[in-house]
């Protein structure tokens, strides 16, 4: 029998953080400036651990490399390959922009990074950074280093329930009053290049900014993703795949009343998100409790799973074609 992982977040303040988290999901945040919950993670700057089960106690990081045989067809002598995040956007984030893997191997000796959002909740007015109007490379360059950020810089709207994807090389920033599940590569590699002249309280000086490398990996002109959303009714809900990159595959789940039926034999992991509603998860016929705010691996041996409830809404991610 598989017994899924249920993960114990890690918390990370920031000076753009803001209570959402406690206030939402009920977590035990540090402070009121608590930026990030990394839900599932195997990356060194955050390591979840499991809370249930044989490896209580344990990381997911040592579960992943003692224990191969739980993830299913996967190299697992590599970093596990998913990071998982709920980002409580207070203030703005900086604009930012992540680098390929060659790149990142380079010079910041650790994976590439592509991801995704999926907006949770969104204030009225909220706006999210994405993309950039720079026509040439020598335009970006002059308008970073003149700090013309309004020609610059492309902002668009967001609501709750919007999805975004954003591949390495896309200039981006979380606007102020959103609320995002993020899903990306496990990696920490982020180039920040506009951080609105902000004062870093706990140093008393700006923030760092890594111009140069932003430079280098901002893609210009930008080339934006054409996602076809595809829904299937499964059971007594909706499946909705959101996303298939390269290092993960992202889809939504969504259930009134009743129950998801999966069906994964020899397959590889799933990782899972509960961001709202309360009900059961049955793996493999035993049943476990889950709520909003829950975050967990299925494991890859699972034969079959389900999900019971009332108005869940989840997310699930699972390894894309470069993970081997």
């Amino acid at each position: 029998m598989s017994e899924p992982l249920f993960m114990q977040p890690v918390f990370h303040e920031k000076l753009w953080g803001g209570d959402a988290l406690k206030r939402l999901y009920h977590y035990p945040i540090p402070s009121n400036h608590t930026g990030e919950c990394w839900g599932v993670s195997g990356h060194p700057h955050g390591l979840t651990r499991v809370r249930n089960g044989k490896f209580k106690g344990q990381t997911l990081a040592r579960v992943w490399y003692t224990h191969p045989e739980i993830f299913g067809n996967v190299d697992t002598t590599q970093r596990f390959p998913i990071l998982t995040k709920i980002l409580d956007a207070h203030q703005n984030l900086s604009v930012q922009v992540h680098p390929d893997n060659a790149y990142a191997k380079k010079h910041d000796h650790d994976l590439g990074k592509d991801e995704c959002w999926y907006i949770i909740a969104a204030k009225p007015g909220a706006r999210l950074f994405y993309g950039h109007n720079a026509r040439s490379k020598s335009q970006l360059v002059h308008w970073i280093k003149t700090g013309q950020w309004k020609s610059l810089l492309r902002t668009i709207p967001v609501h709750a329930g919007d999805f975004i994807y954003v591949p390495f090389g896309m200039v981006h920033a979380l606007g102020k009053g959103i609320v995002a599940l993020e899903t990306q590569h496990s990696s920490d590699a982020t180039y920040r290049f506009y951080d609105f002249n902000r004062i870093d309280p706990t140093t008393g000086k700006p923030r760092r900014l890594d111009i140069k490398k932003s430079i280098d990996m901002i893609k210009v002109p930008p080339v934006y993703p054409e996602l076809r959303p595809l829904t299937a009714t499964v059971g007594g809900g909706k499946v909705t795949r959101l996303v298939q990159a390269a290092y993960f595959n992202v889809s939504k789940i969504k259930i009134d009343h009743g129950r998801c039926n999966f069906n994964l034999p020899n397959r590889k992991f799933t990782v899972l998100s509960i961001l709202h509603g309360n009900g059961q998860i049955m793996v493999d016929g035993a049943r476990y409790q889950i709520k909003a705010g829950d975050h967990l691996v299925i494991p890859g041996n699972t034969k079959d799973w389900q999900i019971f409830g009332d108005h869940i809404l989840a997310i699930m991610s699972t390894p894309g074609p470069k993970v081997l």
